[in-house]
């Protein structure tokens, strides 16, 4: 059960995994990042820096129905998490929450059970994947996109494109948002909303991107 929802899922979001690569969340997106899923970062502090060539995210923005979240965290954090998500997803849009080792929270799992949400404890994603030698098909990199304050102007944001195969982009003072293709056509953080109120008739939204950066 657990290998089919993984095979059917296109996107990992990994909360935690930050710039520190002496952490197992970091390691986790370069031990994971050739092997068909779209990977996404997720931590605040970090937001809008690259691991390889994928952008951090803030967070999970509203409009954004993760399918699997890997919970890098301290258990109270986590289970404030599980909290969140009891209020923006039900029924089948529910993730599968997996616990990395250290992150289990008892009353997050409790609260997991009750609603019969999936859930993974004792076990580490990467170490799951690469013992039963899963993998999909690679997708095509999806570029994305970062907007910043001009700190050094009059606190305007710049808007940036990227390819989405740069390495190594850091962070930068100023940061608001950050996301690939996917983000900016569901994200309903008001960024990537604004961004598509500015569509053109017969315009696709890459277009979009690339004519403001």
């Amino acid at each position: 059960m657990i290998s089919e929802v993984l095979l059917s899922s296109t996107s990992i979001h990994i909360l935690g995994s930050g710039l520190n690569s002496d952490k197992p969340a970091n390691k986790a997106i370069h031990d994971l990042r050739d092997r068909g899923w779209r990977l996404v970062p997720v931590h605040p502090k970090d937001a809008g820096a690259t691991i390889t060539d994928i952008p951090i995210r803030k967070e999970i923005d509203d409009g954004i129905i993760p399918e699997i979240v890997v919970l890098f965290l301290a258990p109270q954090r986590a289970l404030d998490v599980v909290k969140q998500f009891l209020f923006r997803f039900q029924g089948p849009d529910f993730p599968l929450i997996w616990f990395q080792r250290g992150a289990k929270n008892d009353d997050a799992v409790s609260i997991l059970e009750e609603i019969g949400a999936k859930y993974i404890v004792e076990d580490c994603i990467v170490e799951y994947i690469l013992r039963n030698s899963l993998s999909k098909p690679r997708n095509q990199t999806l570029p994305w996109y970062r907007q910043t304050k001009d700190m050094s102007q009059d606190g305007c944001s710049i808007w940036s494109a990227f390819s989405g195969n740069e390495t190594d982009i850091g962070i930068l003072n100023g940061f608001e948002w950050a996301g690939d293709l996917l983000d900016l056509e569901l994200s309903q953080h008001i960024i990537p909303r604004y961004i598509r109120s500015m569509l053109k008739p017969d315009e696709a939204l890459e277009q979009l991107a690339l004519r403001l950066s």
